[in-house]
């Protein structure tokens, strides 16, 4: 055979280029495939409901829009009202106070601030039912001092309303507007607050005309997660008598078995979802325009001492003390003490094992179907793409009853149609595959806290440059080659921090577990209600501490990565 000519080699070398780069492109194309599969199995709960709500009879539907809708839309209104305005009146003052002041312990409060998120608004209102109780320790101890012998001297108000559901649910929500806040205060322009201050303008003029304007998106998106948060409350709303949208799609489907009644309460629901995702974005893109219009120094707090300092302490520590120190020091008590009295049981053992098994399993099936969706966005940035990754993190903003239910409906129909398919052809009955296995709960996990893993490593694979992928694919790797001898190795960081949001996070959801949960399966969150729904909440207590210990883990990992972000000592 004749050697090839300098013309011939060139064109070899091309067509084995083109050849490698058609090769890459049907991998991408997998990655891309796989990831749309991800993304339709998102969609399937919430289509699901529309079609289960349309199977509702017209009268059906005048009933709950006559009688169910106006109250629950009602109590939901005040109670997110309430929530908004507490949560961003106490997160923006936090997030001022440490940030435009200086005073002994102001380093530790920062954090501490943080320290509400790691116990869920159902352990809260727990807790705090048992210690305001009429014969529970604060209100014992304050007849004691007043000199009153019986409860039916001296009783204060009961925790069990909307005023006590607004206050419980803000002092644990309001780290959901402190965080952001806090971070839009010290990027401001220190030359704005010192223009404002040479212009005679006082620290609290600087704060109202000049900061809180500038820190307005912020703001906004802290109370769209929290009265999301909100939303997706059931625990805490049924035990202080608040009967929101969640608890009537709950009572409806549960105590009436009107499962098209609930899919249409349901979709009521989901409108007022997207009316504060709405809000959440529009907020977003506001706070990276200002952000990005102001890059200088933070200003220089001003420091307190004496009297000054230990009020700014205080007041700062006053929702630390109200959203977790007093609720988890109870708990820590009444562990202790059935501990001593019985040890640990055998049941609870069973119950940690499963939180652990279900909530590592969901874990690692969230991390790889986040895997799939960022890494096709990084492949195939097109549009199509991008709403493809849009549409896999839209269940983190659905309720988890809402969630449960969309997924009851559409398992239970696969259960059905398989079990009548295995009858004709092979006369054996499967009975409930799915949904008896704990499938269906693993799916909701999925679903729920898919948005976690595909945010974390977007913004892991964003920090890696674009040449480390074409000098991969010079070197003969493919694209799951890439991913693994590349991205991974760099993306370790943002794959950790994932997971360890969405193994709390399943840990402590109440709404999806109990609703999907197989017969006789018990979880520690699922444990708690049950024992708060027969009012022996001290039964559960080392459940619920174990769930708050665990719960403190992110947040350790939020106060570790904003420890960088402060200039000011």
């Amino acid at each position: 055979m004749e050697p090839l000519g300098p013309a011939g080699e060139r064109f070899s070398r091309r067509a084995s280029v083109w050849s490698y780069r058609d090769i890459f492109r049907l991998n991408g194309r997998i990655w891309v495939i796989a990831g749309t599969v991800i993304a339709a199995l998102v969609l399937v709960p919430l289509l699901a409901l529309v079609w289960q709500a349309a199977q509702g009879s017209e009268g059906l539907w005048s009933h709950i829009v006559t009688y169910v809708l106006p109250h629950a839309l009602g109590q939901t209104a005040i109670l997110l009202a309430g929530v908004g305005v507490l949560v961003g009146a106490i997160g923006t003052s936090t997030a001022w106070l440490v940030t435009a002041y200086d005073f002994r312990g102001r380093r530790v409060l920062e954090w501490a601030l943080l320290l509400p998120l790691a116990v869920p608004t159902y352990i809260v209102a727990y807790a705090y039912l048992d210690l305001l109780h009429p014969l529970g320790p604060v209100q014992a101890l304050i007849r004691a001092v007043l000199g009153y012998d019986s409860p039916r001297d001296f009783r204060l108000p009961d925790i069990r309303s909307m005023t006590g559901a607004i206050f419980l649910l803000s002092f644990v929500l309001y780290p959901y507007v402190y965080l952001p806040t806090r971070a839009m205060f010290m990027t401001q322009a220190a030359n704005l607050v010192e223009v404002s201050r040479t212009l005679g303008i006082s620290r609290r003029q600087v704060f109202l005309r000049v900061a809180l304007p500038l820190a307005r998106p912020a703001i906004a998106v802290g109370i769209s997660l929290a009265l999301m948060e909100t939303l997706n409350d059931i625990g805490a709303s049924e035990f202080l008598g608040v009967r929101s949208l969640t608890i009537s799609i709950y009572t409806t489907w549960v105590t009436r078995t009107d499962l098209p009644g609930a899919a249409q309460i349901s979709l009521a629901m989901i409108l007022l979802v997207v009316a504060l995702v709405s809000l959440e974005r529009w907020a977003r893109r506001r706070q990276r325009y200002t952000v990005s219009a102001q890059r200088s120094r933070s200003f220089e707090p001003r420091r307190l001492s004496g009297r000054a300092g230990f009020v700014a302490l205080a007041l700062g520590l006053l929702p630390v003390a109200l959203g977790f120190l007093a609720p988890a020091l109870h708990l820590a008590v009444e562990a202790w003490k059935r501990f001593q009295f019985a040890g640990v049981s055998g049941r609870l053992l069973v119950e940690a094992r499963n939180t652990l098994i279900l909530s590592a399993t969901a874990t690692l099936a969230v991390l790889i179907c986040g895997m799939i969706i960022a890494y096709a966005a990084r492949v195939f940035p097109q549009r199509g793409i991008v709403i493809m990754q849009r549409v896999s993190t839209i269940g983190y903003a659905m309720p988890g009853t809402v969630l449960a239910l969309g997924i009851l409906i559409a398992m239970g129909s696969l259960d059905r149609f398989i079990d009548r398919s295995m009858q004709d052809i092979l006369g054996v009955s499967t009975g409930l595959i799915f949904i008896g296995s704990g499938a269906a709960l693993g799916y909701a996990y999925l679903v729920r806290f898919l948005a976690i893993s595909v945010g974390s490593l977007e913004a892991g694979f964003t920090r890696i440059p674009r040449s480390y992928d074409f000098t991969s694919r010079t070197l003969g790797q493919g694209v799951g080659g890439t991913l693994w001898r590349v991205h991974l190795p760099l993306s370790k960081a943002a794959l950790g921090a994932a997971g360890l949001l969405v193994f709390v996070d399943c840990m402590k959801e109440l709404s999806a577990t109990l609703l999907l949960r197989p017969l006789n399966f018990e979880t520690l969150a699922t444990h708690l209600y049950g024992e708060a729904a027969r009012g022996t909440y001290e039964e559960a207590a080392l459940a619920a501490l174990a769930i708050v210990v665990v719960g403190l883990l992110p947040v350790v990992l939020l106060a570790r990565l904003g420890r960088p972000e402060h200039t000011a000592h």
